[in-house]
């Protein structure tokens, strides 16, 4: 049976570096919604045209929409023995819809990381991050920071800081994104599939943790 594995966690969680480590390690494709999101506006496919009708106004893109994206990435060969899922769910009605269309694949949700950490610490990570302006290289003030002080090491140009990247629209996206996953945590737990880890610890011991328990 097709494992799918659900991952889970806010941002500055580090869980974007994760789903990279954990696809690479189990051979399971990495399907990430705002990629997929960007390759259908690119593409310019049917699917893309409708979800963009709706941003353009506003609106949240409908889940039928966006589960009708998942359905035909999963259904590419690299996805036949599974993928690991980051960005959707999002909500408990995506999750039953996930659960009937793995159905149809052969697949099932097999377990549902959930990375966590104090808000301190995801506000720390998530802000401070600078970019540069000709090619977009990213630093960091605490953990990757630039050898002069707003200046790009590989290009020379001017670092700047992103909206998104600020403190106080940091603080905002992390408090939105645990308000409205709660419930997709608790549903995931009443279905005893949610394993949750400490993401505050080294990127190598949450690699580790999230590889043991994919291994049981």
């Amino acid at each position: 049976m097709a494992t799918f594995i659900v991952l889970l966690g806010p941002p500055g969680v580090g869980k974007g570096t994760q789903a990279r480590i954990l696809s690479e390690t189990s051979k399971l494709a990495h399907v990430s919604s705002g990629d997929l999101f960007r390759e259908n506006f690119k593409n310019e496919t049917e699917l893309g045209k409708l979800a963009k009708s709706f941003m353009d106004k506003g609106e949240l893109v409908p889940d039928d929409v966006t589960i009708n994206m998942i359905r035909e990435r999963i259904s590419r060969p690299d996805c036949q023995a599974g993928a690991i899922l980051d960005g959707f769910p999002r909500t408990p009605a995506q999750a039953d819809a996930l659960e009937k269309m793995l159905a149809e694949f052969g697949g099932e949700v097999g377990f549902v990381p959930y990375i966590t950490a104090e808000e301190s610490v995801l506000v720390e990570r998530a802000s401070g991050r600078w970019t540069c302006r000709a090619q977009g290289h990213i630093y960091h003030e605490k953990f990757n920071p630039p050898k002069q002080v707003g200046i790009c090491d590989v290009d020379g140009s001017d670092l700047y800081q992103r909206d998104d990247d600020k403190v106080e629209t940091v603080t905002k996206r992390i408090r939105v994104y645990l308000e409205q996953t709660t419930p997709l945590v608790e549903y995931y737990r009443k279905a005893g599939k949610l394993v949750e880890i400490d993401g505050s610890q080294a990127v190598d011991q949450v690699t580790a943790k999230l590889l043991a328990v994919l291994k049981k």
